[in-house]
Order: C-alpha cells, then sequence, then structure tokens
C-alpha cells in the first residue's frame, strides 16, 4: 500500500509500505493493507513504518510528529501534518536540550498563550526525544 507523509514545507515519505502504526486520540492503531477506510485525527507521537511484511521490528522506521489529520483507504494512507521528523533526522542531545529549554518556559509562561506555545514545544520535543531514543535502543 501506499504511505503518504505530507507536511507545510511538501511532501515527506511517498513510498510503498506494509504497516504503518499511527498514534491517534482512541491510541495507537496498525494499518494493513486492505484496511476499511477512515479519517482520524493524528495525535503528537511516534510514527512506526514496517516497508516489508517479514520485516522484524529492528527495521522499522520512525517518524516524530506534532498531530494531524489521518485519511485511510483500501490502498494508501495519508497523513497530513504541519511538520514530522524522521528518526535520521533528530540528534538526542539536541532533542533532550530542546525538551529541557520547553520545560523552562512551560514553567516560567506569565499567561494562557505562553503557557499554550510551551506545552506544544513540550510535546514536540518529548516526542522527538522518544524517536531518538526508539532510534537508539533498536541499534544496540
Amino acid at each position: 500500500m501506499k504511505f503518504q507523509l505530507v507536511t507545510l514545507l511538501g511532501v515527506k515519505v511517498d513510498q510503498d509500505v506494509y504497516e504503518v502504526i499511527l498514534p491517534t486520540a482512541d491510541g495507537e492503531i496498525a494499518v494493513f493493507p486492505g484496511h476499511e477506510p477512515l479519517v482520524s485525527i493524528a495525535t503528537p507521537g511516534a510514527i512506526a513504518v514496517r516497508h516489508d511484511k517479514h520485516d522484524d521490528d529492528s527495521k522499522l522506521e520512525f517518524f516524530a510528529i506534532s498531530g494531524g489529520v489521518i485519511e485511510v483507504t483500501y490502498d494508501t494512507i495519508k497523513v497530513l501534518v504541519d511538520e514530522a521528523d524522521s528518526e535520521n533526522d533528530i540528534v538526542e542531545t539536541e532533542a533532550k536540550a530542546a525538551l529541557d529549554r520547553a520545560l523552562k518556559m512551560k514553567d516560567e509562561a506569565k499567561n494562557q498563550i505562553e503557557l499554550e506555545k510551551a506545552s506544544a514545544l513540550v510535546d514536540r520535543h518529548g516526542v522527538r526525544l522518544k524517536v531518538a531514543g526508539l532510534r537508539r535502543r533498536r541499534r544496540h
């Protein structure tokens, strides 16, 4: 089936895959070829992609997303997000430092607008750190 990950900057991924695990408001869902069509909200989290039916979990590819919209048809998964980071684009130490800065911003927020902005950054960098950790654990 075709997997498309589309950001505000354009198409990030457009490839044939076997399985995609997606973060939704109701929890993670796994989508396989022939899945029932659906539209859902993607929550901040990690997308996991299995390229071939016989690939084990060590070959999963991960993407950090900050939320968006998921559209599934019988032969296509399209995920529309503001931004997405491939596991290979994330430096774990940088993600940890960014998360620490975001947590500090959240603690020091003086109004609701600052709090919401900081909370969004905490979510974003927390997911990026999670994806970096998944990559590290898989390689060891």
